[in-house]
């Protein structure tokens, strides 16, 4: 009995431990994949640096992974997120979705990152439709899935990157440079995608 029970045992601890080590290989090979990505892109050395040392490993930090999971869950239509959108861009008032997306966990987390480097002024997580998750500036829009950073780096849940123009932010008064980067699950599936500010002259 009790050796049939330690053979369970072990058996249960190897396979948990071949499951840990396949997602391990999964997540590394999105990490060189997306290094080897970066270092093809025609932008700075100092920002391929930043964004291979800083944002690379922010692929598969596990509160993007689980608020991001949380959201596409609720299987909302895309029919209904473009209602949301117009709303979001009509509206002329703070509305609740505003204040849901600048105060939850996702934009939490996003808070605590910005405050940790000076250098990331706005950044924003996006579902496997390209709708807001969270964020910690007011994006002028709620569904980004027409645009190239969302298309580009979740890529039909293939992932990859997506690195725009810079840009003069007025408000913020700083010449701005977009990385987008999928959110990756711990098995390796690409959920959907962040995109990041960066202030190019303070790197």
């Amino acid at each position: 009995m009790n050796a049939r029970m330690d053979c369970r045992l072990f058996t249960m601890l190897m396979a948990a431990f071949f499951v840990l080590y396949a997602s391990g290989a999964a997540i590394d090979n999105w990490q060189t994949k997306l290094a080897n990505d970066i270092t093809g892109c025609s932008v700075p050395d100092n920002l391929k640096a930043f964004a291979k040392k800083e944002l690379l490993p922010l692929c598969t930090n596990t509160v993007f992974v689980r608020e991001v999971k949380l959201q596409n869950s609720k299987g909302v239509s895309l029919d209904e997120i473009k209602k949301i959108d117009k709303a979001w861009i009509d509206a002329e008032d703070e509305l609740p979705i505003h204040v849901e997306k600048l105060g939850n966990a996702c934009a939490k987390e996003i808070k605590s990152i910005v405050a940790k480097h000076t250098v990331i002024i706005e950044a924003f997580v996006m579902d496997n439709q390209g709708a807001v998750v969270g964020e910690n500036n007011m994006t002028s829009d709620y569904w980004q899935g027409d645009e190239a950073k969302w298309q580009n780096s979740y890529n039909n849940a293939k992932g990859g990157i997506d690195v725009g123009k810079a840009k003069l932010d007025s408000s913020a008064n700083v010449v701005l440079q977009q990385v987008s980067l999928p959110i990756v699950a711990q098995d390796g599936s690409v959920i959907g995608a962040v995109t990041y500010g960066i202030a190019v002259d303070r790197l």
